[in-house]
């Protein structure tokens, strides 16, 4: 499909004819300087200046041109880029009278970016009113947060009313490139643990685990975290009241010098980094301690992240500064050696990325974490993700009911932990067989003792396996006093442990203790079906007993030859839709059409 990629900005406009399988760019626009002098580009050459200023004027002027352009060519759709989707977008949506309102009704959270963007899709529509246009948002990847990583320690009823949470941005960036490495590892996305650096004039990182975003340094706006070109980064609230005082700052005036006259910018007098590391060589102390700043910022949250994940697979830099300097690179990542990674000097040096090598690995061969450069895309993730959709939209879901089962805590053990609770050569004996072919939930059961309280008489279900497993709900959790992180079964691996007690004796498990993912069965034929493969990511909506509707995201396909199709869900997420064992669900669509909705993770 070729794809209209649309980036409308605060100062200025891309716009990108992109083919959505091969990447070829078949027209490019660039628009500078909007708001004083603007200055039109097809295709790096000149083509004509706009005698108004602004958006509205700019657009208006330029959409024409557009459709001069693009006479012998076919689009397919139009996807938008919005900075801000709230806690409403999870991912990208086509655009209809509801969307474009609730991206007004967002634009309190970004005011320099979202009001623009919806400027830009009303008046795209103008003029390609036949075509499907789609948003996708900055936030949508970083939906996945746990809520220990979006609440600020502010007063909660406050912050719910007036949707003060962190959010993250750069999301289509730090999924993009999060996919190219683990493509050009030749890992399973959804097997690795990454750190996304995406470093330019602003600045983001990522932690990805599993192929969710858990933890990123921007939150409810992209003032947070890192030091950026003209942004402050993380800072002490208290300095803002004292700066006020003593300036007499209105709120507006340190929006701006937080927003705009910080970072490299205000420490430097340059917000561009290039510049910074020539004076920095040359003696410049102020762009030295810049410089310093910078990297020290970041490798301060790589630190942080590897503790959060437990580990790290690999380090990837991205963006401006990240794609192209060295030195930042070398002053980030050396000293790194003792958490795995090891920096190769010659291969830093001699990065040189492209559309064509858009990833280059810079650590040594023994080197347990991957260093890598990635050339990011954003303007071909958008229109991947605009593709997707717009294919999806006649798929129709023949099978659509699916079965639910309510699942509660349980325990799966080694044949060497029966043995141990239950006495030597005990094998579990059948109290009944469950849905899945082979499994049966256990007579015996046993306690499970946290650093809190103990859960008494908790099933096993049998046959035993090759590892052990503790599945519990978050309500277990907070009973039991553990942090148990949401992961598919099997996948315990920096896991917390708990203490097991059965007749017999006691085991201490060092790790395998879970909140299982939401996730579907199927077999083969099923999957087939319903147009989806082993573990994509679909969205499930079901009715409870009462007539509630609700759906369920990150919902996990696991698809073998020896399953039944049901969907499995923990007691706390049946009771907040109140189901119960037996009920069922449709694979969804956010449109008002019925038909699948999944995305590969």
């Amino acid at each position: 499909m070729n794809i209209l990629v649309f980036n409308c900005g605060s100062t200025s406009l891309k716009a990108e004819v992109i083919h959505s399988k091969n990447a070829e760019r078949l027209l490019e626009l660039t628009v500078e300087r909007i708001l004083t002098q603007p200055q039109i580009i097809f295709d790096n050459n000149p083509a004509n200046t706009c005698d108004k200023t602004g958006h509205d004027a700019v657009l208006n002027h330029v959409f024409p041109l557009l459709l001069d352009k693009l006479k012998d060519i076919e689009l397919s759709a139009i996807g938008h880029r919005v900075v801000h989707g709230g806690n409403d977008f999870k991912e990208a949506v086509v655009i209809t009278e509801t969307v474009e309102k609730r991206i007004a009704e967002l634009s309190d959270l970004a005011p320099l970016h979202n009001p623009i963007n919806l400027m830009a899709i009303q008046i795209s529509k103008k003029y390609f009113d036949a075509i499907p246009h789609i948003a996708v948002f900055d936030t949508a990847f970083h939906q996945t947060l746990p809520r220990r990583s979006q609440y600020y320690a502010i007063a909660k009823k406050l912050a719910d009313q007036h949707q003060i949470r962190r959010y993250g941005f750069h999301g289509t960036s730090h999924k993009y490139v999060a996919k190219e490495a683990a493509q050009f590892l030749k890992q399973d996305y959804r097997a690795l643990r990454l750190i996304t650096c995406h470093l330019g004039g602003g600045c983001s990182m990522a932690a990805i685990e599993f192929g969710r975003s858990i933890e990123t340094s921007m939150g409810m706006t992209p003032l947070e975290g890192l030091v950026m070109g003209t942004r402050s980064g993380d800072i002490d609230p208290g300095v803002l009241f004292y700066w006020a005082k003593k300036e007499n700052l209105s709120l507006k005036e340190l929006d701006k010098k937080l927003n705009k006259e910080s970072g490299l910018l205000g420490l430097t007098g340059s917000s561009d980094m290039r510049d910074i590391i020539e004076k920095a060589a040359e003696g410049d102390e102020d762009c030295r301690l810049a410089l310093h700043l910078f990297n020290h910022r970041v490798k301060k949250y790589i630190g942080a992240y590897m503790v959060v994940m437990g580990g790290v697979d690999a380090i990837v830099f991205t963006g401006g500064i990240g794609e192209n300097s060295a030195v930042v690179r070398h002053s980030i990542t050396q000293g790194l050696a003792f958490a795995g990674a090891v920096l190769d000097e010659d291969l830093n040096r001699n990065i040189q990325l492209n559309r064509e090598n858009n990833v280059a690995k810079f650590s040594l061969t023994h080197s347990r974490v991957h260093l890598l450069a990635v050339k990011t895309d954003e303007q071909y993730a958008i229109a991947k993700q605009t593709a997707n959709l717009v294919a999806k939209t006649n798929e129709v879901n023949t099978v659509p009911q699916i079965p639910i089962a309510i699942s509660a805590r349980h325990v799966h053990l080694t044949q060497e932990v029966v043995e141990q609770l239950f006495g030597a050569g005990y094998e579990l004996t059948v109290k009944k067989s469950l849905s899945q072919p082979g499994q049966f939930a256990a007579n015996e059961t046993v306690n499970i003792v946290g650093p809190k309280n103990t859960l008494e008489r908790v099933r096993i279900l049998g046959p035993t396996r090759s590892l052990n497993q503790i599945e519990i709900s978050r309500t277990d959790e907070y009973f039991l006093g553990i942090d148990a992180p949401i992961r598919a079964s099997g996948n315990i691996a920096n896991t917390p442990g708990a203490t097991l007690i059965g007749p017999a004796g006691k085991v201490i498990l060092q790790e395998g203790v879970i909140c299982a993912l939401r996730h579907i069965h199927m077999t083969p034929e099923d999957a087939e079906i319903f147009g989806v493969h082993d573990k994509d990511i679909v969205e499930l909506e079901v009715t409870g007993d009462s007539g509630r509707q609700l759906t369920f995201g990150d919902v996990l396909v696991r698809v073998s030859p020896k399953y039944k199709l049901e969907m499995h869900i923990d007691t706390d997420e049946g009771n907040a839709a109140e189901i119960r064992s037996g009920a069922t669900g449709v694979l969804t669509d956010t449109g008002s059409n019925a038909t699948l909705r999944k995305r590969q993770m």
